[in-house]
């Protein structure tokens, strides 16, 4: 088991924020996700007629990332918000890149939503996992570079378990220790907002389309969610 929290401090700064944690044990990312290739070809074929395009830096959205990046000292158009950077790509390129079926469908539901996603392998997470103020001396070794050692800068929100930093800036980028795979069995998936009032009933639809598109592909599927409130949860 993994409890998921939210520090008391991160608590304090962003008590509009709200993250939906979705587990899946059993998974099989091996196999086809006919549902999940569906879902990226209506998205690329939506914008490539122009009736859809991704939240761009004037969506409310993103702003209200760019102002929590900027609020920990790190400049949002340098250093982008996940579903900022994917939505910029996928407007530059007409498609989303194909990882692989478990990374493609959140993905998808994060662009299609205009929330950040990512994930976390739990057989490779040690201890249980924080979103926390960085104090400079944690480490973090970037998805896809294995040999690459980097420090956050105090003050910065990360995810981190008991080894080191799952995700920089709090959703910039996965770590590559906890990366998910075609292998991956047990995987936490997040969705997050900082503006719960507004964009709540986003994510919690972002979430259960998640859930659908990963439930024939597994053994048990759920939706926990954290929040200043309710600031820990156990998978």
């Amino acid at each position: 088991m993994t409890t998921f929290r939210i520090s008391p401090a991160v608590a304090d700064a962003y008590p509009d924020a709200l993250v939906a944690v979705v587990t899946a044990t059993g998974l099989r990312a091996g196999e086809p996700w006919p549902a999940t290739t569906a879902a990226l070809g209506e998205l690329e074929a939506q914008l490539a007629d122009g009736t859809w395009h991704p939240a761009d830096e004037n969506d409310p959205r993103i702003e209200a990332w760019h102002t929590a990046y900027r609020s920990f000292g790190t400049n949002p158009r340098r250093i982008r918000p996940s579903v900022d950077a994917l939505g910029r790509r996928m407007a530059k390129k007409g498609t989303l890149p194909r990882i692989n079926p478990a990374v493609d469908s959140y993905n998808a539901v994060s662009v299609r939503h205009g929330l950040p996603a990512g994930a976390f392998d739990l057989d490779h997470v040690r201890g249980d996992i924080e979103i926390r103020h960085a104090d400079g001396s944690e480490t973090f070794t970037p998805l896809g570079e294995p040999d690459t050692v980097e420090h956050p800068k105090p003050g910065e929100v990360v995810y981190l378990d008991g080894i080191d930093v799952l995700t920089r800036h709090w959703n910039h980028r996965d770590a590559h220790r906890t990366r998910v795979t075609e292998a991956s069995t047990h995987v936490a998936f997040v969705l997050e907002t900082v503006a719960a009032t507004r964009d709540g009933h986003l994510l919690k639809a972002a979430a259960e389309e998640l859930r659908t598109l990963l439930q024939p592909h597994c053994e048990q599927s759920a939706v926990h969610h954290l929040s200043p409130a309710h600031p820990g949860t156990t998978v």
